[in-house]
């Protein structure tokens, strides 16, 4: 049984004059199938106003679709009986952890989750030291989160999301507002609790460099699903990625180029270690 379940999903946005009046429609997402097996790390592309984001906050039910189905964990979204059901199930971290974290010391705001789904107190601290040791910031529970760099912000405000121990984690372009080593550091914390922990990921973003360790990736383009496949199935389509609006890998390119130059190395390379072996073999 798939944990999310998306048929011909469609969201559209209204747009009114001043007296409430519909001047146009924008369709966000227009017919979008989407399946996640529990434990999966899926992946979701595209270009800015593709309508990922939109998508990642259906999967929170922060937006009902206009039509089409979506279930999460066995549950229908469109129900309101389900609501607070599915956002436990399916926790959301956004792009600036800034508009996550409240409180005035770490260990507080990883506690505020849990506290408010009426956890008793005991468990509460142990699952804020469980939660923080899984995103390696617990030496900063007692810490000022306006002291954290962007990328041990981000860290902590994923360790106040899974401190309410959801079974997924859907994180909407959470490495975009970080400098390299925050959007490594969050990577890092994020491929843990799903290898480690078994939590299912949706990560959305649009730097393909994130996606090359997920289990399936799926590409999104004006409201539409327009590819899906393994890292390896869709990096190896160069030509429909820059169609889309979207850069390959830049190793997964140099292997793209080299190809065309004539040179008998695999499609689909995604990592420095992979082009060294396969140029070794030649040679």
């Amino acid at each position: 049984m798939n944990f999310i379940e998306a048929r011909k999903l469609v969201h559209e946005y209204f747009r009114r004059d001043e007296e409430g009046n519909v001047e146009g429609i924008l369709t966000a997402l227009d017919g979008v199938d989407l399946q996640v097996k529990p434990g999966e790390f899926v992946a979701v592309l595209g270009h800015n106003g593709s309508g990922k984001s939109t998508l990642a906050k259906h999967l929170n039910v922060l937006l009902r679709a206009s039509e089409g189905t979506l279930w999460i964990d066995g549950k229908d979204a469109m129900d309101e009986e389900y609501l607070w059901d599915i956002r436990r199930s399916a926790g959301m971290v956004f792009q600036n952890p800034d508009n996550q974290l409240i409180a005035s010391v770490v260990e507080e705001d990883v506690a505020f989750g849990p506290e408010n789904i009426g956890v008793p107190t005991d468990e509460i601290w142990k699952r804020v030291e469980k939660s923080l040791s899984s995103v390696g910031m617990l030496k900063y529970r007692a810490h000022s989160p306006n002291k954290l760099s962007g990328g041990q912000k981000q860290r902590v405000a994923i360790a106040g999301v899974m401190a309410m121990e959801p079974k997924c984690i859907v994180l909407d372009e959470p490495t975009a507002m970080l400098d390299p080593n925050g959007r490594r550091e969050v990577l890092e914390a994020v491929e843990t609790l799903n290898r480690e922990k078994g939590v299912t990921v949706i990560f959305i973003t649009h730097y393909m460099e994130e996606v090359i360790r997920a289990d399936r990736v799926y590409v999104m383009d004006h409201g539409k699903v327009v590819m899906q496949g393994t890292p390896r199935q869709v990096f190896s389509q160069a030509e429909a990625l820059k169609s889309y609006r979207l850069d390959v890998p830049q190793i997964t390119l140099l292997a793209y180029e080299l190809r065309k130059a004539g040179l008998d190395v695999p499609e689909g390379i995604l990592t420095r270690e992979e082009l060294v072996e396969s140029l070794c073999r030649l040679y």
